[in-house]
């Protein structure tokens, strides 16, 4: 078959799209005829030699697809041959088939295309195992999301509208807010012209204190700090990335005097299967949060969507992070 094979670490030039192994089925699995992939920042690291794959996943990049089942492994009793379907993978998306294993796998929502069924499995498990089962969101609550216009930003506003919690958005320009507004965001704050804590301690939690219940943060060190003065008492700062660098100073004061908590997550090198696993959240987003794509409540955000010969321009569309939402990979057979 034909997948992106990496040239060497890199920019986006190190990419190609060329002939690499065919996966192999194996019991518990599902072999998938991808139609799209989507791009992730965890993609980009891969490729610059910064995250490499978990042990026993495939060396392709690609953390998310959509397609129609093409073989079921031994054991298999869900899904079925010719099934529209979306999966979580630890890698080996960026190609013509993949294999997955069968917990991972989501039904493609009636009517949905399945470019955009490409953009979701990540999203969609990030924000629930981060925002759900880790910090607790429920109605009432201040929710504040870095990184606002971004493929988890966008879901997690959604996300937070839906369970009745009032969101803040940080984003780089004005017209990335307008949108996140549109999506449910009430509290906008442009970084580049305001700081986002003076903003948040001057409103109220669910608790009805000055900050934010929860955090769901992007950044990592750069960011750490200002955080926890960010948060409310008793408030979940969620560290699902370290764009803005991994060490940081913690001043364990500020986190006690709020009873606060910090969390850092990492949904790829989640176990397959069994307490806290990637099936486990798949199972509990199918239950939860497809009901809200089936009747429209809410809905994938997509920038863009270029074949899949084009992936150094999709990398590129996330460096420079002009994007709105996702950006997904047209896989052609």
């Amino acid at each position: 078959m034909r997948g992106i094979r990496l040239n060497g670490f890199g920019g986006p030039e190190v990419m190609e799209w060329a002939e690499v192994p065919d996966p192999v089925l194996g019991p518990g699995e599902v072999l998938i005829d991808v139609a799209a992939a989507g791009v992730n920042r965890a993609d980009l690291l891969q490729r610059q030699g910064f995250y490499a794959p978990p042990p026993g996943a495939s060396e392709i990049i690609g953390l998310e697809v959509s397609g129609v089942v093409a073989e079921v492994g031994a054991g298999v009793r869900d899904w079925e041959t010719g099934d529209r379907v979306c999966a979580l993978l630890s890698g080996g998306g960026y190609a013509e088939r993949v294999v997955a294993p069968a917990g991972q796998l989501l039904p493609v929502p009636e009517g949905m295309d399945l470019a955009a069924a490409a953009g979701l499995p990540e999203v969609a498990a990030t924000v629930w195992s981060n925002l759900v089962l880790t910090a607790g969101l429920h109605a009432g609550q201040l929710v504040l999301i870095h990184g606002g216009g971004s493929g988890i930003g966008t879901h997690a506003i959604q996300i937070a509208v839906q369970r009745g919690a009032r969101v803040a958005v940080t984003a780089g320009s004005d017209e990335k807010l307008k949108q996140c507004a549109e999506l449910g965001a009430s509290v906008l704050i442009n970084y580049r012209e305001q700081d986002f804590v003076e903003v948040i301690r001057g409103q109220q939690s669910g608790a009805g204190g000055p900050g934010a219940d929860i955090i769901l943060d992007n950044m990592g060190a750069a960011y750490l700090a200002r955080n926890v003065e960010a948060l409310a008492d008793h408030g979940h700062l969620v560290v699902i990335g370290m764009q803005g660098g991994a060490k940081a100073e913690l001043n364990l004061a500020a986190l006690l005097g709020k009873w606060g908590t910090i969390h850092a997550t990492n949904l790829r090198k989640r176990p397959t299967t069994g307490t806290h696993s990637k099936a486990e959240v798949i199972a509990d987003v199918t239950r939860h949060v497809w009901p809200l794509l089936a009747d429209g409540r809410i809905a994938p955000v997509i920038h863009a969507e270029l074949p899949i010969t084009e992936v150094a321009q999709a990398h590129q569309m996330l460096d420079d992070s002009g994007t709105f939402g996702k950006v997904t990979l047209r896989v052609t057979h």
